[in-house]
C-alpha cells in the first residue's frame, strides 16, 4: 500500500511539474543587456523602456568579414552579441565567403543544428555520424541547394569551385558554440592524443 501512495506521490508530482513548465515565452521579447554582469544560461533582460529599434537590426550581411582565417574562410556572425533582440529567441545566422580551395575545416555545434543554403559557387559539404557507425554523408552542393548538419554532428565545407563562393547558415541557437576538431585536439595534454598504432 506504501509503495503505491508513494508511485502516485511521484506521478502527481512529475505532472503537476509538466504543467509547470512554460514552452513559450511569457513576454514579447528579452532583449539582451549588454551592460550587465549578471551570468545565466542567456543574458539578462534589458528593461523593455530601454528597447528601441536598434536592438533588432543588424546592417552589413552583404558585406564580407574582414578577417580571412588560414584556411581561406570568412564568417561573419549575427547572434545575440550583434543583436541583443535574439537573445531567448534561440535563432542566429552567419554569413560564409570562402577563397577557390577554402576549407571550413571539422568542427562541430554542440548547442545547434544548422542549415546552410549557397548564394554563390560550389562547396563539398558533409558531416559524420557518432559511434558506432561513424558514417560520413557527403555531396557537393551549388548556388541555391540547401544542406542540413545535425546538432553535435562534425562538419565540414570546401569551395570546390574555380571562383569565390558564399553561404549564408542559420541556426536553431543563439549561441550553438563551436568547437574546431584541430583546435580542441592542440590543447589537449600530450599523454591522451591520438597516436597512430604501427604494426608490427
Amino acid at each position: 500500500m506504501a509503495k503505491n501512495i508513494i508511485l502516485i506521490c511521484l506521478i502527481f508530482t512529475l505532472f503537476c511539474f509538466g504543467l509547470a513548465v512554460e514552452a513559450i515565452p511569457l513576454q514579447d521579447f528579452c532583449v539582451a543587456d549588454t551592460t550587465s554582469d549578471v551570468m545565466q544560461n542567456g543574458q539578462t533582460c534589458k528593461n523593455p523602456i530601454l528597447v528601441n529599434v536598434n536592438d533588432f537590426y543588424y546592417g552589413g550581411l552583404n558585406i564580407p568579414h574582414n578577417k580571412t582565417t588560414q584556411s581561406g574562410v570568412r564568417v561573419t556572425s549575427v547572434n545575440v552579441s550583434q543583436v541583443p533582440g535574439l537573445n531567448t529567441l534561440g535563432i542566429s545566422m552567419s554569413r560564409i565567403d570562402y577563397v577557390p580551395g577554402a576549407i571550413n575545416p571539422p568542427h562541430i555545434h554542440p548547442r545547434g543544428t544548422e542549415m546552410l543554403v549557397v548564394l554563390e559557387g560550389s562547396l563539398h559539404v558533409g558531416f559524420i555520424t557518432s559511434s558506432p557507425e561513424n558514417r560520413l554523408f557527403s555531396r557537393v552542393i551549388h548556388t541555391g541547394d540547401v544542406f542540413v548538419f545535425p546538432i553535435g554532428l562534425v562538419h565540414f565545407q570546401m569551395n570546390v569551385g574555380s571562383e569565390n563562393a558564399i553561404a549564408l547558415l542559420s541556426m536553431n541557437s543563439q549561441n550553438p558554440g563551436l568547437i574546431t576538431i584541430k583546435d580542441a585536439e592542440e590543447i589537449l595534454p600530450e599523454q591522451v592524443k591520438f597516436t597512430p598504432m604501427h604494426s608490427k
